[in-house]
């Protein structure tokens, strides 16, 4: 039974979720779009990679993105703890670079139900943790007829209160909303 996107999607809050795939940026960017306020992400100062929360205008006020840089990952899980605790922030997203153990996984749904605040925690391919409420993966998808499309496809790969399932989805950049489209050629 395939689950409908409305069910999954926005991500339920007082929850942690992950995402993997060359589009969790985005996908990050589309969940954050989707609550109010500002959106703390946190990374760890080492990754050579940059985000500029410019790149991310089309989905989020680049204004509403808070970085936060870590000397590593117990350090990034400590202020994504704090955070999540803060009822006054509504989404988190947490770059992980290695594992989450049950008890760190654990600690971070913990201090997201007690401050009622979605987090997002973006892994690598194949790692993930047995706390996750959702996994994801998000990967670009080539539509000939766009070239500069944001199309995607996204799927639940993990599912603690639901089914999984798999949808191709846009940004519309006019109303600024996520649209569920068929897959190419359908």
């Amino acid at each position: 039974m395939q689950n409908a996107f409305s069910d999954s999607f926005p991500l339920r809050s007082g929850r942690v979720h992950e995402v993997c795939g060359a589009g969790a940026a985005g996908f990050a960017a589309m969940a954050a779009a989707q609550v109010t306020g500002h959106v703390p992400w946190i990374r760890e100062a080492w990754l050579h990679d940059a985000l500029n929360p410019v790149a991310l205008a089309d989905f989020i006020d680049p204004a509403r993105i808070l970085l936060m840089r870590t000397p590593g990952q117990t350090d990034s899980l400590a202020v994504a703890e704090e955070a999540l605790k803060d009822t006054a922030v509504r989404f988190v997203v947490i770059q992980i670079t290695r594992p989450l153990n049950l008890r760190e996984g654990r600690r971070l749904q913990l201090a997201a139900k007690a401050g009622g605040t979605t987090g997002l925690c973006l892994i690598p391919e194949g790692m993930g943790s047995n706390a996750a409420e959702t996994r994801w993966r998000a990967v670009p998808v080539l539509d000939p007829q766009r070239p500069d499309s944001t199309l995607m496809r996204w799927e639940i790969i993990k599912n603690k209160s639901g089914t999984n399932g798999a949808w191709h989805v846009r940004w519309d950049e006019q109303t600024h909303h996520l649209l569920v489209v068929s897959p190419a050629g359908n």
